[in-house]
């Protein structure tokens, strides 16, 4: 877990730099050069424009356009809630596999893992599919930002109580970090101190970040965490692998 809380730091701290780089001063336009700005960064600028102009706001055409991304990667959003969905269900296994190994020495810790990989394969779970959907939302979040930056119309827009284009001192990254400790509580697969230090730290990291990023970027976050949240409950209910969890315990009890 606290890798996974590495990557994830890991991810968001180097978007913060990467918002740096590349010519972010340049005005994005059709004509703009480059595999980045003609497959990335101008097809979401002409698309939120497009909403923009259709939508007459740019802040609607903003959170239209985040549902329909939401959407693209909707496969991958569903492979990850239900590979939490089976964590959650072999957790009781994981459990006795680390009191059967609970020695620190390193040839006890292989053993474990071994153990831990082959149940997984046995399983057909993958421990880091909760992380691809991180490495496809890297990339947007970026494009994002230079969609927003490098587009007058979209970054000089006032949307709401604040300016897509410069950051939102306050409600939204508070709303920002509220919706993703709903959006983790929603998708936690075990009670153990590493989760819930994950829980309670990664809310306050967003929260943080989007005092300095624009208002437009943390929207995009905020609708993100609000579909997420809504696709969390319908495809596994508010508590993700209860059930299962609760089924493994009773026949944990039963042997």
């Amino acid at each position: 877990m606290l890798k996974k809380f590495g990557l994830i730091t890991m991810i968001i701290g180097l978007l913060f730099v990467m918002t740096g780089c590349f010519d972010i001063d340049q005005p994005i336009t059709r004509d703009s050069e480059g595999f980045w700005n003609s497959y990335f960064v101008y097809p979401l600028s002409w698309l939120i424009i497009y909403f923009g102009e259709a939508l007459n706001s740019y802040g609607l055409s903003i959170i239209v356009v985040t549902i329909l991304l939401r959407l693209l990667i909707l496969p991958l959003m569903i492979k990850q809630t239900k590979s939490a969905k089976a964590m959650q269900a072999i957790q009781p296994e994981m459990q006795k596999l680390r009191e059967k190994y609970s020695a620190k020495d390193q040839k006890t810790q292989q053993k474990l893992q071994q153990e831990m990989m082959a149940m997984f394969q046995e399983r057909g779970v993958n421990p880091l599919a909760g992380c691809l959907p991180l490495f496809v939302q890297m990339p947007i979040l970026l494009a994002f930002y230079h969609a927003i930056m490098r587009t007058d119309v979209i970054g000089n827009y006032s949307f709401l109580w604040f300016e897509l284009g410069a950051p939102d001192p306050f409600v939204l990254p508070i709303v920002a970090g509220i919706t993703t400790f709903i959006q983790q509580k929603m998708m936690m697969v075990t009670d153990n101190p590493q989760m819930k230090i994950l829980l309670y730290v990664m809310p306050v990291m967003i929260f943080v970040f989007a005092m300095f990023f624009p208002a437009a970027l943390t929207l995009y976050w905020v609708v993100g965490n609000l579909v997420m949240i809504t696709q969390t409950y319908f495809i596994t209910g508010p508590n993700v692998g209860k059930d299962k969890t609760a089924e493994a315990a009773a026949g944990g009890k039963k042997k």
